[in-house]
């Protein structure tokens, strides 16, 4: 079954707009952004259209990539007048990203980026925000009855975004984890997972000969290929999967949507605080 992401992710978002409707004022989310990229102008605008969508003004605060420093960036987050703060990564290399996320209050922290917020969700405490692409993963096996505990489960991929959010989420869920590098090179574990979750960001690198039948295929790797947008697993794994995510169009509607969720969340909790 391919995984239609923006069908989920316009019901995620209605429910986000009805709870905002709910508040007695319009939930604001500030998007601070300091590297401007055909990539990053193409994700905010994505972001602008799904606020809407979601009951929420979205804020952009831009600084020049060039010239702006990271001490310039942590006071423009911790001077932010928002309900949620979002830093748009990548940043420039010379550019502490740590120390600009660092900066982001609990309370206004709906990418889960700070290390206070990252480590109340690995922690698992009761009150802990969801990252979004791990919120993506739980709503897909949701939407379609599939309880993790027990499962065999492998996640490709080291990144904060990705790999190590969805290998901790599933762990949450009594899931049996196996986490892999994709330096490693070494996915013989594919070969007996009932859920696979890949954010390496290598095109098409997961083969139909890797897979069991009936795996589900959590594709959130992005990367081009020929200039076009693809995913970490080739299209023709559909015929091995239960569940399959197609890039694009599966697990990025999915993450955006969760991501304005927990905005919402947090304005509720900034409202009725």
């Amino acid at each position: 079954m391919i995984i239609d992401g923006r069908t989920i992710a316009k019901k995620m978002l209605a429910r986000a707009k009805t709870r905002a409707a709910a508040l007695d004022r319009v939930p604001r989310i500030l998007a601070i952004v300091a590297n401007e990229t055909p990539v990053t102008k193409s994700y905010l605008s994505i972001k602008q259209k799904r606020a809407a969508d979601s009951g929420c003004i979205l804020d952009e605060l831009h600084f020049d990539a060039w010239t702006t420093i990271t001490e310039q960036l942590r006071t423009a987050v911790l001077s932010a007048d928002a309900d949620a703060i979002i830093v748009q990564l990548p940043l420039e290399k010379r550019i502490d990203s740590r120390i600009v996320c660092d900066a982001i209050p609990l309370e206004k922290d709906a990418d889960v980026l700070s290390t206070v917020a990252r480590m109340k969700f690995e922690t698992d405490e009761y009150d802990a925000l969801v990252p979004p692409v791990a919120g993506a993963l739980a709503e897909i096996l949701s939407v379609h009855s599939i309880d993790p505990t027990g499962k065999k489960a492998v996640v490709i991929g080291m990144g904060l975004l990705v790999g190590r959010s969805c290998a901790i989420w599933l762990s949450h869920k009594q899931a049996d984890v196996t986490h892999l590098s994709f330096r490693s090179g070494n996915f013989s574990a594919l070969k007996d997972a009932d859920i696979i979750v890949s954010g390496a960001g290598s095109p098409h690198f997961i083969k139909p000969n890797m897979l069991k039948d009936g795996v589900v295929l959590i594709d959130a790797g992005t990367s081009e290929l020929g200039g076009t947008l693809t995913g970490d697993a080739d299209p023709a794994c559909v015929d091995k999967c239960s569940v399959f995510t197609p890039v694009p169009g599966g697990v990025g509607p999915l993450a955006v949507a969760c991501l304005f969720e927990n905005a919402v969340t947090l304005a509720e909790r900034a409202i009725n605080k």
